[in-house]
């Protein structure tokens, strides 16, 4: 583990400094160099003040900080500070994006297709048929799933997406040395063995407190696409994550339910509201999220590199030509480390393979 890990585990522990206000010392400085900072720059920063500069000055607790430190080398957690490359990139677009995760599985945290799916802890029938289905139906798509590894809807969404083989990843409300409910332990190392995992913003020996779950919520709804309410009340956990959802401008589904089911009640609720969009089957999901003109894409380009054997000039241009919509050609030079013939050559090739588009201005782009 690096130095910077003991200043950035050491930051989400000051008194007072939360993820907005982490975000705000960020923008100036280092997780070491927050700590050494004069307490009269401290003070000036807008979002801190006298009170919180005093905090981060006082801060001493080290101590619990290589405890931590120990805790993650023991049981090779992946911790995840936010400017690190596997961060959940979705959360960044959130106001109150958490300093710093904690991973312990194998999900790409930043894959094409991340779906939450929530629901009630004393869900009926028709929610356990409606989770299963949607998740069936979706997994040729190679979707992941996220919940709260909660009684009820969650449980039963984690446990359809190991029958579909889909990566599914429970966002805990405590520490990664428990699991809650105990009697999901199972569970969740079924989960993590099957190219899954867990993530928590949260350090050991954090208890799973009641104020914890809402907390928990808003990654569940940051880090996904979009979040789908099987079943719920008018109050509880499902209705506060997709008020989440819809505060960071991310696409909020329902399934409806009868008028006289009270367990359908936060579903009709939000539907009726226009805080999510009525819901009766994947393809419909999948048609609003425009993910079958993606599949399709993706599709070609795979099928394009079964037929194509690409020289290696080509596969250097084809890869600098991945990372964006379209690339300058002097870019191309540039990245490729190629001579210029070499590239011009390479690019011809592969325009007369149907691989690379030209455009105007000495532009590319993948076919």
């Amino acid at each position: 583990m690096t130095k910077d890990l003991l200043y950035q585990i050491a930051l989400t522990l000051v008194p007072n400094i939360g993820s907005v206000q982490a975000k705000i010392l960020l923008q100036q400085y280092e997780p070491s160099e927050v700590f050494k900072a004069k307490r009269t720059d401290l003070e000036k920063m807008e979002g801190i003040g006298s009170i919180r500069a005093s905090n981060i000055k006082d801060f001493d607790d080290f101590n619990t900080v290589e405890e931590e430190i120990a805790f993650i080398e023991k049981y090779r957690i992946n911790p995840l500070f936010i400017t690190d490359a596997a961060y959940p990139k979705r959360l960044l677009n959130c106001y109150d994006s958490p300093t710093l995760l904690y991973y312990k599985g194998e999900a790409d945290l930043n894959a094409s297709k991340i779906i939450a799916v929530i629901g009630t802890r004393s869900h009926t029938d028709y929610g356990k048929q409606v989770t299963e289905k949607l998740i069936a139906d979706l997994a040729e798509l190679h979707v992941t799933v996220v919940s709260g590894l909660a009684y009820g809807i969650d449980a039963i969404a984690h446990k359809a997406s190991l029958k579909n083989k889909l990566p599914t990843i429970g966002v805990l409300a405590h520490g990664l040395d428990q699991v809650y409910p105990a009697q999901h332990a199972g569970l969740a190392k079924d989960m993590i063995k099957e190219n899954g995992g867990l993530l928590t913003e949260f350090r050991s020996k954090t208890k799973p407190d009641k104020h914890n779950f809402p907390t928990r919520n808003r990654i569940v709804a940051g880090m996904s696409d979009a979040t789908i309410v099987i079943e719920t009340g008018i109050k509880g956990g499902s209705m506060i994550t997709a008020e989440l959802a819809n505060g960071y401008n991310k696409d909020v589904f329902a399934f409806p339910g009868k008028v006289t089911d009270s367990k359908s009640g936060g579903c009709n609720y939000l539907i009726k509201n226009n805080k999510a969009v009525l819901l009766t089957d994947a393809q419909e999901l999948i048609e609003m999220m425009n993910w079958e003109e993606t599949t399709r894409k993706e599709k070609t380009k795979k099928q394009k590199e079964l037929f194509i054997e690409l020289t290696t000039d080509e596969k250097v241009i084809t890869g600098i030509l991945n990372e964006r919509e379209t690339v300058h050609i002097d870019e191309i030079n540039l990245k490729s480390g190629l001579s210029s013939s070499a590239v011009a050559a390479a690019i011809l090739s592969l325009e007369l393979q149907n691989v690379v588009v030209s455009l105007p201005g000495k532009r590319y782009h993948l076919s």
